[in-house]
């Protein structure tokens, strides 16, 4: 990836939007791929991207705190993506540990990551610091049997990973109209997997009433996010 291509954004209280812009040339119509840093006593980073994103990433993680200090790297669900650079960060810093869902651990990441994970149950929470962070079990929703998303409640931020998932590869780092433009990508390319549970999922996910939606395509949202939620349910008509 050019690395001049990766900006890094604060959208909030300790709270880093890091974004890979990818031209349409390599991807048919442009998109892009997000990672959230949120700096703390014990920082996270949530999503790694691709492997090869590795060195512009870091690069971004490093001009806010030293790499090293990482604690925890987490993610929705196992996809290149989303924890493609997990062995490299962990790697370059020492003391973290890659934070997944039960599932996630079983299949795949006890195996595949270089440490231990921390493993977090449905519900349970984890302190950070002057931050704590929720895991909130979401099988299939949108895909992935391990997914699931963690919610920050001091600024009530959820990391929400490919729900509202955004074509193209020119983005603000917040924008109000998320939900028109993911239904614009689904039109194209429908990834929501439309268990029975969808709309379960998504009314829990609104119940939490988070104020940023921290999404992994495109841009992330701040304003009523538990209104959108309930939204993006209507038009999965879940």
């Amino acid at each position: 990836m050019n690395e001049s291509a990766t900006r890094i954004d604060a959208i909030g209280e300790s709270l880093y939007r890091i974004s890979t812009m990818v031209p349409p040339d390599v991807v048919p119509g442009g998109f892009t791929f997000n990672q959230y840093l949120l700096v703390d006593d014990a920082p996270l980073l949530f999503h790694t991207g691709l492997r090869g994103q590795f060195d512009s990433v870091s690069k971004a993680v490093a001009s806010v705190l030293p790499i090293e200090r990482l604690r925890y790297i987490s993610f929705c669900h196992v996809e290149a993506d989303e924890c493609g650079a997990l062995n490299e960060f962990l790697d370059a810093a020492p003391r973290s540990e890659p934070l997944c869902s039960q599932v996630a651990a079983m299949t795949s990441i006890a195996d595949l990551a270089d440490r231990p994970p921390r493993v977090l149950a449905d519900g349970e929470s984890l302190t950070l610091g002057r931050h704590v962070v929720e895991w909130v079990d979401a099988p299939h929703v949108p895909h992935g049997w391990e997914n699931g998303f963690l919610f920050e409640k001091t600024t009530r931020t959820l990391f929400c990973g490919d729900l509202f998932t955004q074509g193209g590869d020119e983005h603000e780092p917040l924008d109000d109209d998320i939900l028109e433009a993911s239904e614009r990508m689904r039109a194209g390319m429908d990834y929501f997997a439309h268990g029975g549970n969808t709309r379960r999922v998504l009314e829990r996910l609104a119940s939490l009433e988070p104020r940023t939606l921290a999404c992994m395509h495109g841009s992330a949202y701040q304003g009523d996010g538990g209104a959108l939620l309930l939204a993006l349910a209507d038009k999965l008509g879940a």
